[in-house]
This record gives C-alpha cells, sequence and structure tokens, in this order.
C-alpha cells in the first residue's frame, strides 16, 4: 500500500466532534485551506451519555453534503468516522445510505491485540458488500504499548494481523496526546513531543516496525493560538519527516495550512527524485552529484526516498 499516492493523500486530518452541526456548511462552502482530510469524531469528543445524538447529527451531516454535492462542485475531502466499538462499523455504514459513497473508512481508536480481530472481521464485512474499498486507519495510542517487556511482541503481532489486509489499511496514526496523557505529560508550544522521550522512543518503534510497509502519520499539535503555536507545529513538522511520519492529525483548521506547507517538496529534491528514478541501468556509474551540487544522488540507496518525494510532489506541490 505504501506505493500508492491514496495513503499519502491523507495529509492534513481534521478531527471534529461528531455532533457539530456546522460541519456540513463549512464542506459545502469550503472554509477550510485545501487538500485536508476530515474525521468526524465518535470517541473521546463526545460525552458517554450522548453517543445515540451524535451520530444522529452525523448521520445528517453526510446526507447535506451528499445532497448538495449532487447539485453544485466543492472539494470533497477523504471522510472517516471514527468509532467507540466494532458494532458501530456496520450499522453506521448501513444507516448512511448512498451518503456512505462519501466514506473514505473508519477511524479505529486505541487500537490492540484484544480488539484488532473484531474491527478487521468488521472491515472485510464492509468491503465485502461495498461497491468501493472502504479503508480503515487504526490508531496506536493504548497503554498496552508502554510496557517495555512486550511492547515489540505486540507491535510485530499487529503488524501481523493487518499485513493479511494490507490494502485496507490506508494510513496507520498514533495518539499523541492519549500516549502523553499516560504519563502525565504535555508539551509547551515552544517545546514539540520529540521532547518527551518515553513518547518519542515509543513512537521511534512504531515507524520501525510499520514504516516500510505503511504510511504512519503525525501526532496531534494541540495548539492553534497564541505564542509560538505556529512555529512550534512547524518545529514538529520537522522532526516528523525525520522520524518518518507523513501526514498530521489536526485539532483546527488553522493548523491545515502549515501542514500542508510542510509536506510540499523543494525543487532541488524534485529534480534529485526525477534523476534517481530515471537512471541509466547501462552507465558504469550509479552515483552522481544532485541538481543543485550541493549533495550525492546514489541510485542503489535513494531510490526509496525518491518514489515517495513524488508522490508528495503529486500532492502537495513543489517550492
Amino acid at each position: 500500500m505504501k506505493d500508492n499516492t491514496l495513503c499519502y493523500s491523507v495529509g492534513a486530518l481534521l478531527y471534529t466532534p461528531a455532533n457539530k452541526t456546522t460541519i456540513a456548511s463549512s464542506v459545502i462552502m469550503e472554509k477550510f485551506d485545501l487538500p485536508y482530510s476530515l474525521a468526524l469524531c465518535l470517541e473521546d469528543t463526545v460525552n458517554d451519555d450522548f453517543v445515540e445524538e451524535a451520530e444522529n447529527i452525523m448521520i445528517q451531516t453526510l446526507h447535506t453534503i451528499y445532497r448538495e454535492k449532487e447539485k453544485s462542485s466543492f472539494y470533497i475531502p477523504h471522510i472517516f468516522i471514527r468509532v467507540r466499538n466494532p458494532e458501530q462499523i456496520n450499522r453506521l455504514y448501513g444507516t448512511l445510505g448512498g451518503a456512505n459513497k462519501l466514506l473514505s473508512g473508519f477511524i479505529i481508536p486505541k487500537f490492540s491485540l484484544e480488539n484488532a480481530d473484531a474491527y478487521i472481521r468488521e472491515i472485510i464485512n464492509i468491503n465485502a458488500g461495498s461497491g468501493k474499498t472502504v479503508y480503515m486507519m487504526p490508531i496506536f495510542e493504548s497503554a498496552s504499548f508502554i510496557d517495555l517487556r512486550t511492547r515489540y511482541d505486540i507491535l510485530y503481532g499487529l503488524k501481523e494481523k493487518l499485513d493479511a489486509i494490507e490494502n485496507y489499511v490506508l494510513n496507520i496514526r498514533v495518539g499523541g496526546s492519549d500516549l502523553c496523557h499516560i504519563f502525565g505529560s504535555r508539551r509547551r508550544a515552544d517545546e514539540t513531543i520529540y521532547d518527551i522521550r518515553p513518547v518519542s522512543d515509543l513512537l521511534c518503534d512504531i515507524v520501525t516496525v510499520f514504516g516500510k510497509d505503511y504510511i504512519v502519520s503525525g501526532p496531534v499539535w494541540e495548539y492553534y493560538d497564541g505564542a509560538n503555536w505556529e512555529s512550534g507545529l512547524r518545529e514538529e513538522l520537522k522532526k516528523d519527516r525525520l522520524f518518518g511520519f507523513t501526514g498530521k492529525t489536526a485539532i483546527h483548521p488553522k493548523q491545515i495550512a502549515v501542514i500542508n506547507e510542510a509536506h510540499k517538496v523543494s525543487r532541488e529534491e524534485y529534480e534529485d527524485a526525477k534523476q534517481l528514478l530515471a537512471w541509466d541501468k547501462t552507465n558504469p556509474s550509479f552515483v552522481s552529484r544532485s541538481s543543485g551540487h550541493s549533495r550525492m544522488n546514489e541510485f542503489k540507496t535513494h531510490t526509496n526516498w525518491a518514489r515517495q518525494i513524488l508522490m508528495k510532489a503529486e500532492i502537495y506541490g513543489v517550492r
């Protein structure tokens, strides 16, 4: 799946409570920077006593967008529903009727060995009866990952399960706030999540296990106003890239443009990537100076990087 441009296109995933009544009008009126994806959350952002009400509001939201889509042209983001339990998946998908065509998939919270089989079974069943692929994006955020004595067994156990349905797994996501919560930590606007070493080490382990085969998306940045919010986000995005993350969870529309800008590729990266993927394999030399004459391009060691650069350039553009 990682070689599919679609995996890179989730990008800035804007989270919003599913019971927010202004979502449809914001999408229809194109009030958000483009491109973006949308997560309608039925889990942590909704009071436990109001889940059914939130479901009904969300269903109405999607029906409204679907009806307006038939009348006029506007940007339709990737739309995902963050569920609370496996049973919600089939029930909500059926309730949506024709509006389920808008749905790219489901976000699975607190994905673990205990619930993985149930969620995977629901995704398989949905796809068996759907005319299009319905994806899942599991979130690694549960306390089960903390214990170093079992962490690697859990991560590789989950990878084995997901590999069996790899074509349905659009992204791997990480719950930065939930992981910080376990340690009672919270970064300031002039710090990044990579300064919280117990969390940073776990994020590194997740990318190590999954990053070769899947797109792993970066953790949420919780600041959207006040001093240093934007410079702090830019700094964390830079470290996201170095860690191997692509895309990032957003909790406010102001963050979308910053995330998109960070995912644009430089002109030199773009030209180098094209050079590497168009290499003359009959040439006796597999090494050459870069387009900007500032570094070395080596065919055997930089082609994986080059493929990712061209897919990012196709979606986010070139600086």
